[in-house]
């Protein structure tokens, strides 16, 4: 081989352009961290729990002691992270975080301490964005696009680990779009990041600097960081954000459908060569799919527009479409394609009063049905009665004291049917009810789902 050959081999070889793989893998943190901290807080809240201390009956011999006992109140506290994303004192943080605070304080890495005001929360994605009024601009991190983050890229967290304020850890992007069953629009962001409690709230930030996800859960036995970590990510954030900056709260479309992903074999069944769509088990009495012409068992592949790969994502179209909007569903049925025009509602949910700072919880309302107080389970619920987002049903707030369902059912239960057909909203459980009480005096018989086990009981009103 000539020289001049081997030159021109070498200058064609250093043309080729470089694949970039992401961020680089940095040399350290140190600059990072020391320009991104002054935007990351301390939050820290206070409730007042009212207590009431047991009284011994008038006339009884330690009716004295009464003197020495009586009202006890407590302060509950709470602790964890969040980051400034406006210089006049817009805060992004979770929703747990401030849940339920009579106060909230915001303490910055200069030892400065604010009181924070609910701007607005949204507890189905468990964010929130709080308001604080410095004498100053503060500093600020701006929101990345998580969707350009790449599985294996390094990320930074900074954030209030355990009280421990100013913590910084840093690991990769283990994995994408996650669903840990805590609501219904989980696409977490998961990082081996050392997260802990006192994290939730605070950013994850990539080698440029910008957010693109929020820490929210961790996976744990122990209740320590094991490298399982989620965050929200930051494109959810913003959608988020934006609404509860501009309204207070958050404004969803909804259809009435409850669907669930399909397996390989189902979807074949209906003509497709993979798992993919949103298979209709339930539609709502009177609501918009309904009055659009949907039917239980199709299968529905695309919505205005945009493929629909499984319930989850159908889930989160219809609660991006705007209420009031028509949008085109295409769905198989009986073997066959078929558009169908749905107008889209308001998705009636958790509202929050930005003057008394509290939710009232509008999904359907609740109402005692088989002498049971029954209600849609939103993303509250669900955490605290640990009901898995696929789960769909009637969640059992109470039940009437004395009555047949007392003996029988839980707090917590969710009854998935009555009399044999599925039930999802408090109107179609009052229907199926009275309906299968007309037809037998017999008792009525229910589907119940209780931590995920399945029960059938029978009720007697």
């Amino acid at each position: 081989m000539s020289f001049s050959r081997l030159i021109v081999i070498v200058f064609v070889v250093l043309m080729v352009p470089a694949v970039v793989y992401g961020h680089p893998a940095p040399d350290g943190f140190a600059e990072l961290t020391k320009r991104l901290s002054p935007a990351v807080v301390n939050i820290s809240t206070s409730q007042m729990i009212k207590g009431e201390m047991p009284r011994f009956p008038e006339g009884s011999a330690i009716e004295k002691f009464n003197d020495y006992f009586g009202s006890e109140n407590r302060t509950a506290n709470s602790m964890g992270s969040g980051f400034v994303i406006d210089p006049k004192g817009i805060i992004i943080t979770n929703n747990h975080v401030i849940e339920d605070a009579d106060t909230v304080e915001v303490t910055f890495t200069d030892g400065t301490v604010l009181t924070a005001n609910i701007v607005g929360r949204d507890p189905a994605t468990d964010l929130a964005v709080l308001r604080v009024f410095p004498e100053q601009d503060l500093p600020f991190v701006s929101l990345g696009n998580s969707d350009e983050a790449l599985t294996g890229e390094w990320v930074l967290a900074i954030g209030n680990p355990f009280g421990l304020g100013g913590s910084v850890s840093a690991g990769i992007i283990s994995a994408q779009n996650r669903d840990i069953s805590s609501g219904n629009y989980d696409q977490f962001i998961q990082t081996d990041a050392a997260i802990n409690r006192g994290n939730s709230g605070g950013p994850l930030f990539n080698m440029s600097g910008d957010v693109i996800g929020v820490n929210s859960a961790i996976l744990s036995p122990s209740g320590g960081s094991v490298g399982v970590a989620f965050s929200i990510p930051s494109n959810l954030v913003s959608e988020i954000v934006e609404q509860l900056l501009t309204h207070g709260f958050i404004e969803r479309g909804w259809i009435g459908v409850s669907v669930q992903s399909v397996s390989k074999a189902v979807a074949q069944s209906y003509g497709l060569g993979i798992a993919s769509g949103a298979l209709v088990f339930s539609v709502t009495v009177d609501g918009p799919a309904e009055k659009a012409g949907i039917k239980t068992g199709d299968l529905i592949i695309e919505f205005a527009g945009k493929p629909v790969e499984n319930s989850r994502v159908l889930t989160a179209l219809a609660a991006k479409a705007k209420p009031g909007s028509i949008v085109d569903v295409l769905l198989i049925r009986e073997g066959k394609s078929k558009t169908i025009k749905v107008n889209v509602d308001l998705l009636k949910q958790d509202s929050f009063d930005v003057d008394t700072g509290v939710y009232d919880n509008e999904a359907g309302g609740t109402e005692m049905v088989l002498d049971m107080e029954l209600a849609v389970p939103n993303a509250q619920l669900r955490r605290k009665y640990s009901i898995r987002s696929s789960v769909k049903g009637l969640v059992v707030l109470s039940v009437r004291e004395g009555s047949d369902a007392a003996s029988k059912i839980h707090i917590g239960d969710v009854i998935e049917q009555i009399a044999w057909t599925d039930v999802t909203t408090v109107d179609e459980a009052k229907v199926r009810a009275k309906a299968a009480m007309a037809e037998s005096k017999r008792p009525v018989l229910v589907l119940i789902n209780r931590r995920g086990e399945t029960l059938r009981l029978a009720i007697r009103p």
